[in-house]
């Protein structure tokens, strides 16, 4: 006979929960780090009791905002390369909706976040209730059905036992690299309270590890004939380098073949910004060592990448018309982009066995000398506009400081706007996972939280998030939750009284200068925040930098502070750095009554001449 336990809904998945390990270095761990609660009247009896019941095994963290925390949890994620998962839970209704940006956010970086929104009743018999939206036509749809398109896997609870086959595909989800990425779980309010006798064997500890997919015989075959034929190969990490933890295998790979490595945001510090081969930024936000090779490379290893427009710049940056794309990934929808000739497998994997089958191929010496001397320019340009300034500094100038003030052997981390494209360039990484860019979903807002979800995962590493005034406007609540976490971050404020990034863009497009920098949107008064004391009001340690040199000092004083740190400087909204990068895609008006859109519009229709459409 089958034993049972009685639990009510939301203690068999919280119990569940605690029951999921994995293994880290040879030590078992759980694979649930803990679970971010915002409580309502959609969780707070049901998830909340039974968290309760479990607070000393499944940690409960407290945040302000449910965007906010479940950017923590993915950052968290993030950071542990997905080997660990968190998860948030929300009321139904506004609480829930919060969330939703979050999972199209996981969902485009393919990392693993459980999401359990509180739900409309099942048995519908308060309907309405509050915060619940009516669909006129249809009386199963509830706010929670904005969860479908940016979930991997979606499923409403509306019976107790149904918890039992979605925790199992939600298991599946996380482990599965190609097909990792969010699961929400929709908990209907009064489904979460009942009871059901469970199987005790639903709750039996199992250990998980990520399976590593082996190259297909012939795939492997075809990526090694046609690399072994290269005059000028080159390699682009993206994050699935950091996320099979290849990073070795890259650096033995590329040093054996003499391939030069380039990175996109998501794989920057695949290999140390030191490494000889490691020519640092590809596409848009690229350096020139990168693109120069990109641009000529007549063989392209994409690994662990998605191929998106600013690493290809929007498919104008390959130049080269008899190039091949090798696409070695674990999900066959991006090993073959662009008719690449795919090379479905684990990164770590498939670059060992891609290396044995090229049987001690290495490319022409006058290629990598090439790269190398490329890295040495680039080097020079970027040590220029890093150098310190007295007059107001450019994003570029701010990044410099930081690097020299704390080195390499800190976590930087930033999200959207200006500062992604310099950072990409000129920020040195150095272990893997040391640089942590959201540029995939582009989310402002993304930074502090994130930084806390990093914090968490690395709590030993100084974590240092580099972000914009706009960013710290939209979403800067979790100071407060990292001062009451004891998580320390030490965050740098670039002011530039507005939105500068897409002000340039704007204006690079031919628009007039309008919306984005605070002078120039509708005021009666322009607005000066004081950063520093709204930090302060929230727990943070906090100052204002008048210049580079005040800067770096105030970074200095930083290290030593037991909490979290805001340093504020203001900068320049127009200057970016003009060295390195490639045109963007951005479509220009063909109609306009400005003259300078008429002349951007001409610009942009030589532009897209260059562009390989389908290869």
């Amino acid at each position: 006979m089958t034993k049972t336990i009685r639990l009510t809904m939301a203690q068999a998945l919280v119990h569940f929960l605690t029951r999921q390990m994995t293994e880290i270095d040879g030590e078992k761990v759980p694979l649930f780090a803990g679970v971010w609660a915002i409580f309502g009247h959609g969780n707070v009896a049901g998830v909340g009791e039974a968290l309760y019941g479990v607070r000393d095994q499944l940690p409960t963290f407290r945040a302000h905002n449910e965007q906010a925390m479940a950017h923590s949890a993915i950052a968290f994620a993030k950071a542990s390369f997905r080997c660990r998962v968190m998860a948030a839970t929300t009321s139904i209704g506004p609480g829930a909706l919060n969330m939703v940006t979050a999972a199209a956010l996981a969902h485009v970086n393919r990392l693993p976040v459980l999401l359990l929104p509180g739900d409309v009743f099942a048995n519908r018999i308060p309907d309405p209730v509050l915060q619940q939206i009516e669909d006129f036509g249809d009386g199963t749809v509830s706010v929670n059905d904005s969860f479908r398109p940016v979930s991997r896997y979606f499923d409403r609870i509306t019976r107790p036992e149904q918890i039992i086959p979605a925790l199992a595909r939600t298991m599946q989800i996380f482990t599965d690299p190609a097909e990792c990425g969010p699961v929400t779980l929709s908990l209907c309010q009064d489904v979460q309270a009942e009871a059901y006798d469970y199987p005790e064997s639903f709750f039996e500890e199992r250990v998980w590890t990520m399976r590593r997919p082996r190259a297909d015989l012939h795939e492997l075959k075809l990526a090694a004939e046609a690399l072994s034929k290269a005059k000028k190969p080159l390699i682009i990490a993206g994050g699935g380098v950091l996320f099979s933890e290849a990073s070795a295998a890259l650096d033995k790979f590329a040093s054996a073949t003499g391939i030069p490595v380039c990175e996109t945001q998501g794989g920057k510090s695949s290999l140390p910004d030191a490494h000889r081969l490691n020519m640092a930024a590809v596409g848009v936000t690229g350096t020139s060592a990168a693109n120069r090779l990109a641009e000529e490379a007549d063989v392209v290893l994409a690994v662990g990448t998605r191929l998106q427009d600013f690493t290809t710049g929007s498919w104008a940056l390959f130049k080269n018309a008899g190039k091949t794309i090798i696409g070695l990934n674990t999900q066959p929808f991006d090993a073959a982009k662009h008719r690449a000739l795919p090379l479905v497998a684990d990164a770590r994997e498939g670059l060992k066995e891609l290396l044995k089958a090229l049987d001690g191929y290495t490319a022409p010496a006058s290629w990598t000398k090439n790269a190398e001397d490329g890295k040495a320019e680039w080097q020079k340009a970027a040590a220029k506009v890093t150098a310190a300034t007295n007059a107001m500094p450019s994003d570029a100038q701010v990044i410099g400081a930081v690097q020299r003030a704390l080195g390499t052997g800190v976590i930087a981390l930033h999200a959207a706007g200006g500062l992604p494209g310099e950072m990409h360039k000129l920020w040195q990484s150095g272990a893997p996972g040391s640089y942590h860019a959201e540029y995939g979903f582009s989310c402002m807002g993304y930074e502090i939280a994130g930084g806390l979800g990093v914090k968490m995962a690395w709590p030993d590493t100084e974590v240092v998030i580099m972000m914009g005034d706009g960013s710290y406007l939209m979403m800067n609540s979790e100071i407060a939750t990292s001062v009451m976490l004891g998580k320390k971050l030490t965050i740098v404020l670039l002011d530039n009284r507005g939105f500068g990034c897409i002000n340039r863009l704007q204006m690079a497009t031919g628009g007039a200068n309008f919306n984005n920098l605070l002078k120039d949107a509708r005021h009666e008064q322009l607005t000066e925040v004081d950063f520093a004391a709204h930090a302060r009001s929230l727990g943070a340690i906090a100052e204002k930098a008048a210049s580079i040199a005040e800067l770096e000092a105030a970074l200095g004083r930083a290290k030593s502070n037991d909490r979290t740190t805001v340093i504020v400087i203001d900068t320049d909204p127009l200057i970016s750095t003009e060295a390195g990068g490639h045109w963007w895609d951005v479509a220009v008006p063909e109609v306009s009554s400005r003259e300078q859109v008429n002349a951007a519009r001409k610009n942009y229709e030589q532009a897209v001449k260059l562009q390989r459409v389908g290869n």
